[in-house]
């Protein structure tokens, strides 16, 4: 129960010990560069161990070996400073920062593609978590911008050296999902690459239903060149500061639907808390959209009398887990069926 507790208090942590940066940005101080052809530079290689290759449950397997289709997984921020901070940018040799983000978004939200897909995820300069509430927007955005250089360097290293023309699943979570619409217009969206687009899951922030001339919301379960989105908040919230209104995709993530069928605790196949080898909790909570959200009834473990908060954000892959791995399953079963597999 602790560290589930932790899991939807992390952003209240953040918020209360982030080291602020205590000077504008500067390029010529941003941290050193990534060279994506040492293995050290990415958090998840499907050739390599690392977080992304386990599972839940004995009932799942890893199946990258074997696996015809990519999953290029932009991670969202983990990176909230140090005391006497001056960077906006994460530096990618911080072994803690690191560790933080492989045990925490790799191994709880990367692994849920590995039934089907080969697993790259990319490290990258992230900008500070402050960059999402400063008042220095100069700052902030120039530090969005430069970790979204290294998203886009990441990803053409990805293309020309590991992908041989495989079939694509794009998925992020937070800043992650900010790179990931950025980089599905720019590489993807009315362009070659997009016939090897299985699906995007771009989860945690607002993604407009029009966000993209070519890529629409994934309107069934198995529809595929399409995306998913959603943002998870206590049943009956409306967020204050946040954007919400019809105008937003969002998706179900029980029922695949985009319109406000209700989908009962019944549906969730398991959502994954703090102990990762417990396995799926079956019905841990339930889902339905509403107005650009995506509510959910708090969920069932002991302890939840002491969660008070309404935004789930951080647990937006977690509350869903068992479901999203299928649906990414069946998504994947879909476009190869349509099109000649490439091994």
């Amino acid at each position: 129960m602790k560290y589930f507790l932790q899991i939807f208090l992390i952003l209240g942590l953040f918020a209360c010990h982030t080291a602020k940066p205590k000077i504008p940005f500067s390029s010529a101080s941003s941290p050193t560069a990534p060279d994506y052809r040492q293995d050290a530079q990415w958090a998840a290689l499907p050739e390599r161990a690392d977080p992304a290759d386990r599972v839940p449950s004995p009932s799942m397997s890893d199946g990258q070996a074997t696996a015809g289709v990519d999953v290029f997984f932009l991670h969202p921020t983990t990176y909230t400073g140090y005391r006497g901070e001056t960077n906006w940018n994460a530096p990618l040799d911080a072994t803690s920062l690191n560790e933080r983000t492989d045990r925490g978004t790799i191994l709880h939200q990367s692994s849920i593609f590995n039934a089907a897909a080969r697993v790259y995820a990319p490290r990258y300069r992230q900008a500070h978590y402050e960059a999402f509430f400063s008042a220095d927007t100069s700052s902030a955005n120039a530090a969005l911008d430069l970790a979204y250089r290294d998203v886009r360097a990441a990803f053409e290293y990805y293309l020309e050296h590991y992908n041989r023309g495989r079939p694509i699943l794009i998925a992020a979570h937070s800043q992650g999902t900010r790179h990931g619409v950025q980089l599905l217009r720019e590489f993807f969206d009315g362009q070659p690459l997009q016939a090897q687009l299985v699906a995007a899951y771009l989860v945690g922030l607002p993604v407009r239903k029009t966000e993209f001339e070519g890529i629409p919301p994934c309107a069934t379960p198995t529809a595929t060149g399409c995306f998913c989105a959603w943002r998870t908040f206590k049943r009956g919230h409306y967020p204050k500061g946040l954007p919400t209104g019809d105008h937003i995709a969002v998706t179900n993530p029980l029922n695949w639907s985009t319109d406000g069928t209700y989908a009962g605790f019944e549906q969730n196949q398991g959502g994954v808390l703090r102990n990762f080898d417990r396995g799926p909790r079956v019905g841990l909570t339930d889902a339905q959209v509403e107005r650009g959200l995506l509510w959910a009834a708090k969920p069932r473990f002991f302890g939840k009398i002491f969660i008070t908060f309404k935004n789930y954000h951080v647990a937006d892959y977690n509350l869903y887990y068992a479901n999203v791995r299928q649906n990414a399953q069946e998504r994947i079963t879909a476009f190869l069926e349509g099109t000649k597999p490439i091994k």
